[in-house]
């Protein structure tokens, strides 16, 4: 039953007990208020976890939140971050896939999920990535951190400074693979959706890896050479359909936490879940979430808007200027209604007077849907002109008389 149809019943029933005894109106009408209460609250009831959130990557429109800010351990979730500064140093070129990196005494020495890495054992970069995201190899975690940083502090550090500039008010690392319980290394689930946008935003690769259910990788040591098999720990990735990732996490203080990454009809969405009691319960959690967005979600994203003109351009060393569009325009609906019919309105001035400068704003292309605008995006110069000086218009003449 609807909300408004429960609301009309009420009223009746509140109206009907109001010919009877006192005591059995008061019981009725309180009952059917608590059903009413629970009706609007039932939003909250869609995770059993006491924190979560749900995120759509593209436009970061959060969807869903449960407790979404307060600060918790995240156990292996930590690794999001560690992913992310290995991608930023393989963009950056001070790392290349095929880099060997050599595991210390310290790398070998961690608990936990483990690759069971041999001190100066040595793996490429790749195959270290493969054991961080399928694994949750804590040792792999370390060898990493160590050849980025120089040593797991330096990194944390830059852990810490990548997530500020990503504006995480509410997380602190203490190291780079979230085996401490240290009550000084904590996140959110905000702050943990931010930063696995940021991954798979930037670095899409990272979807080719996360979601691999099973492989394996070759210890060479000592010993002699063996196979050692990689299993996903998402189990997500085989109960859900469209399941591409992400990162999972457990310990006795953080209990069981999951950043799930789903695909469906060009969405994608971020599901977190923090404290949820077991494995089971994550993944169901997740789940939910993910089942709520994609009934929820309908996604524009403008491809076409269209070629710009160049504008006329008063008193300049050049008589127009190039335009171009500040980004893509995507609009994201989150109350079930599919996007159709947009209108678009370009706002520009006829002419402008030089000088300009490349990247500054010239006007904007407006979007509509049903007659209410969704939003807009700007319109840039694509180039700088100068303002024409007396030599320059005398130059100019010259040319004219000449032709």
């Amino acid at each position: 039953m609807s909300r408004k149809w429960r609301r009309k019943v009420c009223s009746c029933i509140l109206a009907a007990c109001m010919l009877m005894p006192r005591a059995a109106s008061a019981q009725t009408y309180i009952r059917f208020e608590e059903e009413i209460v629970q009706e609007e609250d039932s939003s909250q009831a869609l995770i059993a976890a006491p924190a979560g959130i749900l995120m759509e990557a593209k436009t970061g429109t959060v969807i869903f939140e449960k407790d979404g800010d307060t600060k918790r351990s995240p156990a292996s979730i930590t690794k999001i971050m560690t992913l992310l500064l290995i991608f930023d140093a393989l963009k950056s070129g001070s790392l290349k896939m095929e880099d060997t990196v050599t595991t210390s005494a310290h790398a070998k020495s961690m608990g936990g999920s483990q690759v069971f890495l041999e001190e100066g054992e040595t793996q490429d970069v790749e195959t270290m990535i493969k054991c961080i995201v399928i694994a949750s190899g804590n040792d792999a975690s370390v060898a990493m951190a160590e050849h980025i940083g120089g040593s797991e502090e330096e990194f944390v550090r830059q852990m810490n400074k990548r997530a500020e500039g990503l504006g995480m008010k509410n997380t602190h690392f203490v190291d780079c693979c979230g085996l401490t319980d240290s009550p000084e290394h904590y996140t959110t689930p905000r702050d943990i959706a931010i930063m696995s946008r940021e991954l798979i935003n930037q670095y899409p690769k990272i979807l080719e890896y996360s979601s691999i259910w099973m492989d394996t990788i070759t210890h060479v040591t000592r010993q002699g050479s063996k196979e050692f098999g990689l299993t996903n720990t998402n189990k997500l990735l085989r109960a859900y359909d469209g399941c591409v990732g992400l990162k999972t996490g457990s310990t006795s203080l953080a209990k069981f936490c999951l950043s799930a990454v789903a695909q469906r009809n060009g969405i994608t969405l971020i599901s977190v879940v923090m404290a949820a009691p077991d494995s089971k319960g994550r993944v169901k959690d997740a789940a939910a979430m993910l089942n709520y967005g994609f009934s929820k979600c309908s996604l524009y994203v403008d491809e076409n808007p269209g070629k710009l003109k160049d504008l006329p351009v008063k008193s300049g060393v050049e008589e127009s200027v190039p335009l171009v569009y500040e980004e893509q325009f995507q609009y994201l609906s989150t109350d079930g209604s599919t996007v159709s019919e947009i209108q678009k309105k370009i706002e520009l001035p006829k002419k402008v007077k030089a000088p300009v400068k490349k990247g500054e704003k010239a006007g904007e292309l407006i979007y509509s849907a049903g007659g209410t605008e969704i939003g807009r995006i700007g319109i840039l110069y694509g180039k700088t002109i100068k303002k024409a000086t007396y030599v320059h218009c005398l130059k100019k003449m010259w040319e004219a008389v000449l032709l």
